[in-house]
């Protein structure tokens, strides 16, 4: 077993999900959450952005044209991460999810983030998240991370858009 810890810069680059339907994807990554296409192939394949970068997401349907989600009890993705920069950010995803009649599986505080659960159209679960400031993380008696998992207060979310 390697004994270092991973360099601390490293971090998750993009995810790449295969999709049944190309343009249902696309229509719920780009229309709903709205990312920005940097490159399409065809009917095959889409690269989505945020701010320019070459590509969060990637979605294909190269295996999975017409497919099935993965059936209760199976492994694979539990979901993808995508990460807000503010409170706000995270706020106007809530509002474009609620003005696209999307469905929430859950809304969560979990003290160092708050988080919205979802599933993407062909099921893949996808949370919403910020994170709060490392300097207001819970920490215990002993000084260590204490997260936790509570109710998000919603309404109290959407009013970051009234400031």
């Amino acid at each position: 077993m390697n004994n270092h810890p991973i360099h601390p810069q490293v971090s998750i680059g993009h995810v790449h999900l295969k999709v049944a339907d190309l343009q249902r994807a696309m229509d719920f990554y780009v229309g709903v959450l709205g990312f920005e296409v940097t490159q399409r192939y065809g009917t095959g394949a889409a690269f989505l952005s945020a701010g320019g970068y070459h590509h969060h997401i990637g979605l294909n349907t190269w295996e999975s044209a017409g497919g099935k989600p993965p059936a209760p009890g199976t492994t694979g993705l539990f979901h993808v991460a995508i990460l807000y920069p503010t409170r706000t950010a995270l706020a106007d995803a809530l509002k474009r999810l609620m003005t696209a009649g999307i469905s929430l599986d859950g809304a969560s505080d979990h003290g160092v983030s708050e988080a919205l659960y979802l599933r993407d159209p062909d099921q893949n679960g996808v949370e919403l998240y910020w994170d709060r400031p490392k300097t207001d993380w819970p920490k215990d008696e002993d000084g260590k991370l204490a997260m936790y998992t509570r109710a998000l207060d919603l309404k109290s979310l959407l009013r970051e858009l009234d400031l």
